[in-house]
């Protein structure tokens, strides 16, 4: 069956992305491959959930992962950041909200709202390096 493989996400330079995703937000490098053109192949994805994804997995085979794209002229560097223009474009859920939001508070991440328990879930806005929109979300 089909499935979102990976999303691109346009960047202004792959090592301050990669240290973001990595470190902030606790990503895992998949692949980082040089491709001889000044150009780079840098893959990131959420690490597998604990608690197990919504199929029962452990969410890696089925998790999407960010294509971290360098912008390579105006057209694409006026893009980062409102890719999705000004909304949350990007869903992280997690398996202990008050674990990963205490953990990416303290790495630096911009969060825009205090915690939120909606009938769906404990939720918050968070900006990323660039100013994309992202909820952290853990599903009721």
């Amino acid at each position: 069956m089909p499935y979102i493989a990976l999303v691109t996400l346009v960047v202004d330079d792959y090592d301050k992305a990669l240290a973001f995703y990595t470190r902030a937000l606790g990503f895992e490098l998949i692949e980082d491959t040089d491709r001889g053109d000044g150009s780079r192949w840098v893959v990131v994805r959420p690490r597998p959930s604990t608690g197990g994804g919504p199929d029962g997995s452990d969410g890696s085979a089925a998790s999407v992962c960010l294509l971290l794209a360098r912008a390579k002229d105006d057209t694409e560097r006026a893009s980062i950041g409102v890719q999705t223009g000004g909304r949350v474009g990007f869903f992280l859920h997690t398996d202990d909200f008050a674990r990963d939001h205490a953990r990416m508070r303290a790495a630096g991440v911009r969060f825009l709202e205090e915690p939120r328990h909606e009938p769906y879930g404990s939720v918050a806005v968070f900006e990323d390096l660039y100013g994309n929109r992202w909820d952290l979300l853990q599903p009721a």
